[in-house]
């Protein structure tokens, strides 16, 4: 299903008769202007900095650690999220001879983006970058699902505006109503709300409930993947445009990319959370930021006699 871009979207078992008809084009610059979808996507990486900078000295992690890793993970996060959408798309990518049209391919700009492809590439450059720091991996993570969940809970809501990423038809009092042609709409799960809500409470289970029982560096980030992923993978059986994997078939059913890895990554991740959570049960002594303070806290070795004594013979 395929909704209009250029008329109203309603809640009509909330709001009644009131409508929203905002265009996805903010500012009409240029030959395809500047989309509210990329200024959302943008507030969204702001305030995920902005509050990361902010927790980071309780993970041991500089500001100056943050600004340096972004430096990679912006464009290389970007350009992950495109290769994974056009894998699994590969087939609106093909010339009429059958092979690959690349110009199509790199056009990110007329749209093709998946976030779990961002979320791994994120994570294998952060990996490396943290080998190259000599900054324990799990800590950084720790830091970074907070970002990962603030700019996934502001980033749907470009969806919002655009009227894609919503699920299938329903009648229920929540419903949004999108119109298909001038004559024509459907009502279907606003499942752009959804996963922004999912991600808030995820947020704030992580900032006041999980990080201040972690025991060890990356409990934060198995948490991440055990609660985003049994979301995702709710909330994607009722989506209508979900990536397929390659048109296999699981109990005669086609199978969602996203929803096979998030119950994947949810199950690895809890098995590991179980299995950490066993070997360090009590306090924070394994902690990165735990041995970071402990390093800080070392006083300055004293002045050596020799130094005493040089300093004494130059005093008058």
């Amino acid at each position: 299903m395929y909704a209009r871009s250029d008329l109203p979207i309603s809640f009509p078992g909330l709001f009644g008769d009131w409508e929203f008809n905002p265009s996805p084009v903010a500012l009409r610059l240029g030959p395809n202007g500047v989309y509210w979808y990329g200024i959302i996507i943008c507030a969204g990486l702001i305030l995920a900095v902005l509050f990361c900078c902010r927790q980071s000295k309780r993970y041991g992690i500089t500001e100056d650690n943050i600004y340096d890793m972004l430096l990679w993970e912006i464009p290389l996060c970007i350009i992950g999220a495109r290769i994974y959408y056009v894998i699994f798309y590969l087939d609106l990518y093909r010339t009429a001879s059958g092979g690959l049209d690349w110009g199509r391919m790199i056009a990110i700009w007329d749209g093709g983006l998946a976030i779990y492809g961002a979320v791994i590439t994120a994570y294998v450059v952060l990996w490396l970058f943290c080998r190259k720091k000599k900054i324990v991996f799990g800590a950084f993570a720790d830091l970074g699902v907070m970002g990962l969940l603030i700019g996934q809970a502001v980033g749907r809501w470009g969806n919002f505006m655009n009227r894609e990423a919503f699920g299938g038809e329903t009648t229920l009092p929540w419903r949004m109503r999108l119109w298909t042609s001038t004559t024509e709409y459907i009502e279907v799960h606003p499942t752009f709300l959804y996963e922004s809500l999912w991600n808030l409470v995820g947020l704030l289970l992580i900032v006041f409930v999980i990080s201040k029982a972690r025991t060890f560096d990356g409990e934060n980030t198995c948490f991440y993947f055990v609660w985003y992923g049994i979301g995702r993978a709710w909330i994607e059986g009722l989506r209508t445009d979900s990536l397929y994997l390659f048109g296999w078939e699981l109990f005669g059913v086609p199978v969602r990319v996203s929803q096979l890895l998030s119950l994947v990554l949810a199950g690895t991740a809890l098995a590991v959370m179980i299995v950490q959570k066993r070997r360090h049960p009590h306090g924070k002594d394994a902690l990165f930021v735990t041995k970071q303070m402990a390093l800080a806290a070392v006083p300055e070795e004293a002045e050596s006699p020799e130094e005493e004594r040089s300093t004494d013979n130059d005093t008058i």
